[in-house]
């Protein structure tokens, strides 16, 4: 028999439908319940692509034995981490203060008024000599609960004093050079050897990428580069990334990105194009440019909805086996390949015996994960073939591999749409579109997919799209990633539309999110209320909220010239000076952000009816630090008030400005290179 989970839209809620634990998805109800019955909550935390809650559902979720103990003693509650991130956010910095660590599944046990006495991650049924038992643990705190409720409820106080200091401001005197304390606290931790910072496992930061790619732009320096071209070439030849479908999985866990958790999500694919796409404008490498263009064909071959959206994510698992769907038997291979399995082999690294082993006995696997030990411009020299014949010969072999597996079952796909990694896509597509114009339709028709079906008529918008529903009030990051795509969307289309949007949402998110001391919380102030209301600034695998926040704030200061949007991101900024000091890599974003404001840069307004010619002329320049405004009509006037005496002419004209002072209008497009780059 079905529980309540199977009425909800979240792929992961419903995995757990038929489970014999009595689960509630978050609600009144179930917190009222846990009152009336005066019984603990049970909360698990995790997402349908999540490996180890899989592991955990089939040992202890789908166990008669712990559902009795949970129904009896518990009130349970499963929460979706990315219908959630508020929740998440809220319980998993609990489980970082108490335990030192975190991931998913997280679990939580707290009282029915939401305050968590104990936090931890994945628990197997049964106990060990070195870790409890969930079956224990259950027993246990349903013990201390009826005879020692005084300690778990002071413990849960505690807990929430705790999360109240740590949301409070850090304010600070910040330093001149935080980007280079930053690019200095990168490359102390820079893997000289296969790239990437930090030992295993390894996961891609793209904004890490993003930060040093400008700091290389603006420096001139060129260890910053290197760093990120031997990390975008490693992590591109590497197993982390999907040599016969496209696309990157979630993260390595060995250090020289050979061995994913092979999950692949939407967010990832969209940092990720960002950062090659800015990696093949400095350095022109055409492993850079294939790289974009084949996550985007990834994205659009199977993550593309009917209505216009992205979906959020790929499972690691089929026919209940990690990576069973993406690792090759050496004689399958062989006999698909047939007399040019030689060369393949040498190309990706092929064994008879499986070029991997069992992360628990060592043993050899028999399988194998497509790779390559070096680029293909190496690769060719070493083999003595031309590259481009190699990079015939791939496509040739990708196209039969990819003929053979899809074949087989495929991972499960979460098929909802949300609207923060919409927004995300939507500014990589932008990017991307430097490359490729035709990135630009396809970001257009997801903006205007989101605008339509997730923005409410009072401006506000919704965070979850699944099944032609939109449910959920809208979180921070859905306005800062929607916002950031948006501004990004304008600065490549001129549509003035999409510039209203990102200034609207920005008023939107000043009046409902802006705390007055400084940031901006994660919930709206109309939203649910916890225990406490999170506040995020650390940039993780995804920058936060309020980094990316900062960041809209300071590029909207450039393209309207409103004082409030710069004053607003610089309190935000001080109200964490004193954590960028200190760990300045934990906040990249943030740093970039800072970084854009301070160097300046120059703001360029392009007048006339029709700006093609002058658009196409600026858009083969690199130069992160610009914006780039349109005046085709007097429309934007309101908008742009220091923009009003610039008149609007049939041929265009540019203007170059810097501190809001533009220089006499160009007219002689040819001028724009010296302009813009050589001065």
């Amino acid at each position: 028999m079905a529980n309540r989970l199977i009425n909800e839209k979240s792929p992961y809620l419903k995995q757990h439908a038929h489970n014999p634990v009595d689960w509630y998805p978050w609600c009144d109800e179930a917190f009222e319940r846990a009152k009336k019955e005066d019984k603990p909550v049970f909360l698990s935390i995790g997402y349908s692509t999540c490996h180890w809650c899989h592991v955990m559902e089939k040992e202890s979720f789908e166990d008669r034995e712990i559902a009795q103990i949970l129904n009896k003693y518990f009130i349970s509650i499963k929460v979706d981490r990315e219908e959630r991130p508020d929740i998440d956010s809220l319980y998993m910095n609990v489980c970082m203060i108490t335990t030192g660590r975190g991931g998913w599944p997280l679990t939580i046990f707290m009282t029915p008024d939401k305050k968590p006495f104990y936090a931890g991650t994945y628990f197997p049924k049964e106990g060990s000599y070195t870790r409890i038992g969930l079956k224990e643990l259950l027993l246990n705190i349903a013990k201390l609960w009826k005879e020692d409720r005084e300690r778990l409820i002071k413990r849960a106080n505690t807990v929430i004093q705790h999360l109240e200091e740590n949301r409070r401001p850090a304010t600070g005197k910040i330093n001149k050079d935080l980007s280079g304390m930053l690019q200095e606290k990168l490359k102390d931790s820079f893997d000289p050897y296969h790239g990437g910072f930090g030992r295993r496992p390894k996961f891609p930061v793209p904004h890490n990428h993003l930060f040093l790619l400008r700091y290389f732009f603006k420096t001139g320096k060129e260890n910053p580069l290197s760093m990120v071209v031997h990390t975008l070439e490693r992590m591109r030849t590497g197993g982390i990334y999907d040599h016969v479908g496209y696309g990157f999985h979630r993260y390595s866990t060995d250090e020289r990105w050979f061995l994913p958790h092979f999950e692949k999500m939407l967010y990832d694919q969209a940092m990720l194009i960002m950062a090659y796409t800015e990696g093949y404008r400095i350095t022109g490498k055409r492993l850079f440019k294939h790289t974009v263009s084949q996550t985007v064909e990834y994205l659009t071959d199977r993550m593309l909805s009917p209505e216009g959206g992205f979906y959020s994510a790929e499972d690691a698992d089929s026919e209940g086996e990690e990576g069973k769907y993406y690792v090759w038997d050496y004689s399958e291979l062989e006999r698909l390949l047939g007399g040019e399995f030689g060369l393949f082999k040498k190309v990706y690294d092929i064994t008879p015996e499986g070029n991997y082993r069992e992360e628990h006995t060592g043993k050899p696997t028999g399988k194998n994960i497509l790779h390559m030990k070096a680029t293909p411009e190496e690769l060719a020299k070493q083999l003595d073939i031309t590259e481009d014949r190699l990079y015939s010969l791939m496509e040739k072999w990708r196209v039969i591999l990819l003929r053979k597996r899809e074949k087989r079952v495929p991972p499960l796909k979460d098929t909802k749409i949300l609207t923060d990694w919409n927004g995300l896509v939507i500014a990589a597509l932008s990017t991307a579109s430097s490359i490729d114009k035709k990135y630009l339709v396809l970001a257009g028709k997801t903006a205007d997919f989101i605008l339509m079906n997730m923005k409410k008529s009072d401006g506000t918008l919704l965070h979850r799209y699944k099944d032609g529903v939109s449910e959920i009030e809208g979180f921070l990051t859905d306005y800062a990633y929607l916002i950031w795509g948006l501004i990004e969307l304008y600065q490549k289309s001129f549509e003035n539309r999409y510039l209203l949007e990102a200034i609207k949402l920005t008023e939107t998110v000043i009046t409902h999110f802006y705390d007055p001391e400084g940031g901006f919380f994660e919930t709206p102030d109309f939203g649910e209320k916890l225990p406490v209301r999170p506040k995020e600034y650390y940039d993780g695998a995804l920058p936060s909220g309020n980094s990316v926040m900062t960041y809209n704030l300071l590029r909207l200061f450039r393209i309207t010239g409103r004082l409030e949007y710069r004053d607003t991101a610089i309190k935000t900024v001080e109200s964490i000076a004193g954590k960028l000091t200190s760990i300045p890599h934990g906040n990249s974003m943030m740093v970039l952000a800072w970084d854009f404001f301070n160097e300046g840069g120059k703001d360029v307004v392009i007048s006339g009816r029709d700006i093609s010619r002058a658009v196409d002329r600026i858009a083969h320049i690199y130069n992160p630090y610009m914006t780039v405004v349109a005046k085709k009509d007097y429309s934007l006037d309101d908008y742009l008030p220091h923009l009003k005496s610039i008149p609007v002419g049939d041929e265009p004209k540019i203007y170059i400005c810097e501190n809001f002072s533009c220089n006499y209008p160009i007219t002689d497009l040819s001028q724009i290179d010296e302009m813009l780059i050589n001065s």
